[in-house]
């Protein structure tokens, strides 16, 4: 989403202000890829962040495990206790998690810090978030490309607008999916956000167009 939004903006402001086609591949790939470069650097650092805090949390654990066993048996059972164990049952489920230090630790880190059960590899996080980005990004600025490669083609404008309005729909669509939302509105939704943003910047390039000679 984000690549399309920022790119097609960039796309949108420089025709607004009637800047080349050249000029428009050369913002539009310089903003695609610096802003993808950007996005995963953030995505690594949190998803490495989170994944050091983890395993702080999990080396927190194994220290009070060994220390207080008891004291950390009983948080076990005030943990399943809220979830509506009880009697032998909780007593038995409390065995069960204790019997073992790493499902131990384990579920101490989900359920008393709310860590997530999974924690995510910061570099395939990294490389999926940089490669969906440019991936999307490209579809505003591949008329133009291909309109240099060719000596222009004809309406770069409108195939760019086209393409990026059937990316925002798919984006939209695949995210009502998954999020089990009703997918035309999902994507409906998606194409309005991110056609808003496209006319705030195409409006920003008109307002600036004296400003290029």
């Amino acid at each position: 989403m984000d690549g399309t939004v920022t790119t097609f903006a960039v796309v949108a402001g420089a025709l607004g202000a009637r800047l080349g086609t050249g000029v428009v591949v050369v913002l539009g790939v310089a903003n695609l890829f610096a802003d993808g470069l950007s996005m995963a650097a953030g995505r690594y650092l949190g998803v490495s962040a989170a994944l050091e805090q983890r395993r702080a949390a999990q080396r927190t654990e194994r220290h009070h495990i060994a220390l207080v066993p008891e004291g950390e048996r009983e948080e076990v059972r005030q943990i399943l206790r809220s979830k509506g164990f009880e009697g032998a049952t909780l007593e038995r489920a409390v065995d069960v998690i204790t019997a073992d230090v790493d499902r131990w630790v384990e579920t101490m880190v989900v359920e008393e810090y709310g860590h997530g059960p999974i924690a995510e590899n910061p570099r395939t996080s990294a490389a999926a978030t940089f490669a969906s980005f440019v991936l999307a990004g490209s579809l505003p600025l591949s008329p133009f490309v291909i309109g240099l490669a060719s000596s222009e083609i004809p309406g770069a404008a409108w195939w760019s607008m086209a393409l990026t309005l059937v990316g925002f729909a798919a984006i939209g669509t695949i995210k009502g999916a998954l999020v089990g939302r009703r997918r035309v509105r999902s994507a409906l939704e998606t194409v309005a956000v991110g056609g808003l943003a496209a006319a705030i910047a195409f409006v920003i390039g008109v307002g600036l167009r004296g400003l290029v000679g």
